[in-house]
C-alpha cells in the first residue's frame, strides 16, 4: 500500500485533517518527499503580497519585469554597460567542500593552512563577509545553481521534478556555453547527476554507469582508474579532480566554444585523507591536514592552469557550500554560516575585499553583470556591485528558516514560530520583532516554496 500526505485529508474540518495527520505519518510523508508545505507549517502572507514585496526586493537599476511570464519574479536584468560588448571567457567554478572562513585565520606550527586562500584574498575579488545557504553540500549547490534561499526540507538538488528548471546552465546555455559538471565520487550520491544532468550539464565523475536516465539528455564520462592516484569512500583527492579539469579544459578550448566548468571538491571531509608527501601535515590526523592539503591542491592547480592557452580568458571562481561546523546551541548558529568566496583572473574589475554582507545566492548575478551580460532572470541573487544592492544573506536548516541583516536576524519555524534576534558577540540574542523585516523573510521563503512546488521555477 501506497500513502501520501493527501490521503489523511478526508474530513471537512480543517482541524481534524490536521489531527488525523499528526505524528509519525505527517513526517514519515514529509521526510519521504523532502518537503515541508510552507503554507501548512510556517507563518505566511497571501501569496500575491508575497510577490509583490519580492518585485520591491529584486527591483533596481537593471531590473526590467515582465508580464508575459507564469513565473511573477521572471525578469530581464540589463547590462552594466550597454555600450560596451559582453564577456564571455571560460568559467571554471570551484565548489570547496566545507571550507569555513575562519580557517583563513588558522595555523599549523606556526604557519597558516590556507597560504594559498590567503594569497587569492589579496589578488581577487574576495568576498569577506558572505554566508551559506546551508549546512550540506546540496544546499550550497542548490544556492548557486538556482540562487534561491534554502526552501524548508531538503535542498531541490534531492528532490523528485528537479529537472528542467531555469538555473545558471540556462543562462551560460543561451551565451554559447558548454555547461559541466565534475564530482570524484558516484554523482548518483544525493542526486547530484540526476539534478545537474537534468539541468544541462555533461558529467564527469566516478560512477561506472554510462545513462543517467531515459528523461536525461545529457552526457556521462568517467574518471578513469589510471587517471587517480589517491581515492577514499568520498571520492578522489582534489589533486585527482583539477587534473581532470585540466585535461578536458585542454580539449574544450580546440573547439573554440566557451565553457562553464562546476567543480565539487571531495577531500576535506572525513576521514581527512590524502596523498602523502603533499603537505606537512600526516594524511588521516583531522581536519587541519584536510583544509591544508585541500588549499595546497588548489594552488597546485592555479599553477598548472596558468601555464596553458586558455588561462588568460579564463575566470575562477571558489566558493564554500557550507561551514565545517554547523552545530550550536543557537536555533541556527549563524557564525558557522560564514564563508569565503573568490572571483580571480577577472580584468575588467580591480582586485578588492568585499566587506559588505553578501548573500551565498549572489555570486552568479554578480558575475554576470561583471561579464555585461543582458539575460533573463528569476533568480533571487542580485548583483553585489549594484548602486541599490541592499544586504541581506539566507541562513537555513531543514526546518528552521533564517535571515541576516547586519546584526538583526529573523528565523522561521514549524508550527508557525518567528523569533527575531540580534546577533551580539557571535550569539543570539532575543529582540522585538521588525514588521518590516517579518515581511521580507516571509515573502522570500514562501514565493521561493510557492514557485517550486506549483513548477514554475521551470526554464519556461
Amino acid at each position: 500500500m501506497v500513502l501520501n500526505n493527501d490521503s489523511s485529508s478526508t474530513l471537512e474540518n480543517r482541524y481534524n485533517n490536521e489531527i488525523s495527520k499528526a505524528g509519525i505519518f505527517s513526517f514519515f510523508s514529509a521526510f519521504r518527499n523532502n518537503h515541508l508545505k510552507f503554507d501548512e507549517h510556517y507563518k505566511s502572507l497571501p501569496i500575491e503580497q508575497a510577490f509583490a514585496q519580492m518585485k520591491i526586493e529584486l527591483q533596481d537599476s537593471k531590473t526590467v519585469f515582465d508580464q508575459q511570464y507564469k513565473n511573477p519574479l521572471r525578469r530581464t536584468i540589463l547590462a552594466t554597460n550597454p555600450s560596451q560588448p559582453e564577456q564571455k571567457p571560460n568559467v571554471i567554478f570551484v565548489m570547496m567542500e566545507s571550507m569555513s572562513s575562519s580557517f583563513m585565520k588558522e595555523e599549523y606550527n606556526g604557519k597558516p593552512i590556507t597560504p594559498t586562500l590567503n594569497d587569492l584574498a589579496n589578488n581577487s575579488i574576495y568576498f569577506s563577509n558572505m554566508f551559506a545557504n546551508g549546512t550540506r553540500t546540496v544546499r550550497g549547490m542548490e544556492a548557486v545553481t538556482l540562487s534561491i534561499p534554502p526552501t524548508p526540507g531538503n535542498s531541490i538538488v534531492k528532490r523528485v521534478d528537479n529537472q528542467n528548471l531555469y538555473t545558471i546552465s540556462t543562462v551560460f546555455k543561451a551565451k554559447g556555453y558548454e555547461n559541466m559538471f565534475f564530482y570524484g565520487g558516484d554523482g548518483y550520491f544525493d542526486n547530484m547527476n540526476a539534478f545537474f544532468g537534468g539541468n544541462g550539464f555533461d558529467i564527469y565523475d566516478r560512477g561506472r554507469g554510462s545513462i543517467l536516465s531515459d528523461k536525461i539528455n545529457t552526457n556521462r564520462y568517467n574518471i578513469n582508474d589510471n587517471e587517480v592516484k589517491f581515492e577514499n569512500a568520498w571520492g578522489i583527492a582534489d589533486d585527482d579532480i583539477y587534473r581532470k579539469v585540466l585535461n578536458v579544459a585542454d580539449q574544450k578550448y580546440k573547439t573554440k566554444q566557451p565553457f562553464f566548468a562546476f567543480v565539487m571538491t571531495t577531500s576535506n571531509h572525513k576521514p581527512y585523507t590524502y596523498e602523502d608527501g603533499k603537505i606537512d601535515i600526516p594524511s588521516g590526523t583531522g581536519r587541519p591536514g584536510a583544509v591544508k592539503y585541500a588549499d595546497y591542491a588548489i594552488g597546485d592547480f592555479l599553477a598548472q592552469a596558468k601555464k596553458k592557452p586558455w588561462f588568460a580568458n579564463t575566470v575562477f571562481v571558489f566558493i564554500a557550500d557550507h561551514c565545517a561546523s554547523s552545530a550550536g546551541k543557537d536555533a541556527i548558529d549563524v557564525k558557522n554560516h560564514h564563508i569565503p568566496a573568490f572571483i580571480y583572473n577577472l580584468k575588467s574589475r580591480p582586485n578588492e575585499n568585499v566587506s559588505k554582507e553578501v548573500a551565498q545566492i549572489d555570486i552568479f548575478p554578480t558575475l554576470f553583470s561583471l561579464f555585461n551580460w543582458k539575460y533573463t532572470s528569476q533568480f533571487y541573487g542580485k548583483d553585489a556591485f549594484d548602486q541599490q544592492y541592499q544586504s541581506r544573506s539566507f541562513v537555513g536548516t531543514y526546518i528552521k528558516l533564517g535571515m541576516k541583516k547586519g546584526d538583526d536576524v529573523i528565523i522561521l519555524s514549524d508550527q508557525k514560530k518567528i523569533n527575531q534576534y540580534k546577533w551580539t558577540d557571535l550569539n543570539l540574542k532575543d529582540a522585538p520583532i521588525d514588521p518590516k523585516f517579518e515581511r521580507s523573510i516571509i515573502s522570500n521563503y514562501q514565493t521561493a516554496d510557492y514557485l517550486f512546488s506549483n513548477k514554475l521555477l521551470n526554464e519556461k
